[in-house]
């Protein structure tokens, strides 16, 4: 099975972290409510190694914001765009705003195909 990825990098304040992930699980509810196969959200812990790139940077991050990487799983990509058309018309997301929490015009989004996998 070709799984589909929708992936997210973006730059959270750290004093926004808590509210961030309130957020987080009223939308995990969501997509999973309408057919996700899972759904992560990770906050930076162990990145930036010297010699390779940085997902600070990569994500735009700022002093005082960390590096929020997150994911979607769907079973394709046809059943990403069918629940990805109902999460976006769900009042319990569409009423939700990200403004104060984080800057959504620096956040990384886009949809990947699985070339390996489990």
């Amino acid at each position: 099975m070709e799984e589909y990825i929708d992936g997210y990098l973006l730059a959270v304040p750290k004093a926004n972290l808590d509210t961030y992930k309130k957020m987080a699980d009223q939308a995990k509810a969501v997509w999973l409510e309408y057919g996700a196969l899972d759904f992560h959200e990770s906050v930076a812990d162990d990145i930036d190694k010297e010699g390779f790139g940085s997902f600070s940077a990569a994500a735009g991050a700022k002093d005082g914001e960390t590096v929020v990487f997150s994911w979607i799983t769907y079973a394709n990509k046809a059943e990403r765009d069918r629940i990805n058309e109902k999460v976006m018309a769900d009042p319990r997301l569409s009423s939700m705003s990200c403004e104060g929490v984080f800057d959504f015009k620096r956040m990384c989004w886009g949809g990947f195909r699985t070339i390996v996998a489990k």
